[in-house]
């Protein structure tokens, strides 16, 4: 048993289709919003690494300013997504960007897998929205940090909300060793918290069947090794399980 999906966003965005263009067809523009290291051979493949997963997607339709899409291969379960994003410029320097995400996911419990990469779909698309509204063509170091693994999610969240210091769509807390985060909650849903400060975007989310995670992008120059040590020290000192 599994399930074929296809989802559509639109996003119209204070970003021209250069700097759209430049976020999803770049490594050092998906490292800005999407998650982990990202590398791309244009129009060949995009790469990703995040923790132990290391996917290649094969582009399938290579149209600077336009038109980009690219896809994973078929696993031996079914296991298969796609990409596609299309570019519209407006007047004043907008622009209008349709993302489809398409697949099949294999198995019996597809509808929680789905359900999980539907609430972190939500977060990562709002994320673009986020940073070509206010950081386009700017780069971004990511940041990621596994935190304990999860055993009562709903618990976890009222922690997670109580230490970043989340009042309505304010956010206040100093991580030890870290510079104060004095942020605005930009999209929430029950499963993720996206935060935007003046200098980085900070997200914290539910990992599927997994550990508690940060996956933030910083727009000044920090050390990437010692702020993501930082990070997992904070996630795991703060008792979220």
């Amino acid at each position: 048993m599994g399930h074929e999906f296809s989802t559509a966003e639109e996003l119209h965005v204070d970003a021209t289709p250069d700097e759209v263009w430049a976020a999803i067809a770049t490594g050092p523009g998906i490292d800005s919003w999407f998650m982990g290291r990202n590398d791309v051979d244009p129009g060949q493949v995009v790469r990703q690494a995040f923790g132990g997963y290391t996917p290649e997607h094969q582009v399938s339709a290579w149209e600077p300013g336009k038109r980009l899409a690219y896809e994973s291969g078929t696993a031996p379960n079914g296991r298969f997504v796609a990409y596609e994003f299309l570019i519209e410029g407006r007047d004043q320097g907008s622009t209008v960007l349709r993302v489809v995400n398409s697949g099949f996911l294999p198995g019996d419990d597809w509808a929680d897998e789905f359900e999980a990469m539907t609430k972190g779909g939500a977060l990562f698309m709002h994320t673009l929205a986020t940073y070509l509204n206010h950081f386009a063509g700017r780069f971004a170091t990511p940041i990621t940090a596994f935190g304990p693994m999860i055993t009562d999610w709903p618990r976890t969240r009222a922690k997670l909300v109580e230490a970043i210091g989340q009042d309505g769509d304010r956010v206040r807390f100093t991580p030890d060793g870290l510079p104060p985060v004095d942020g605005v909650v930009y999209f929430e849903n029950s499963d993720t918290i996206g935060i935007r400060a003046d200098d980085a975007i900070y997200r914290f989310l539910r990992g599927f069947r997994g550990p508690v995670m940060a996956c933030h992008h910083i727009f000044s120059d920090i050390s990437p090794d010692a702020t993501e040590q930082a990070w997992v020290a904070w996630l795991n000192a703060k008792d979220l399980t």
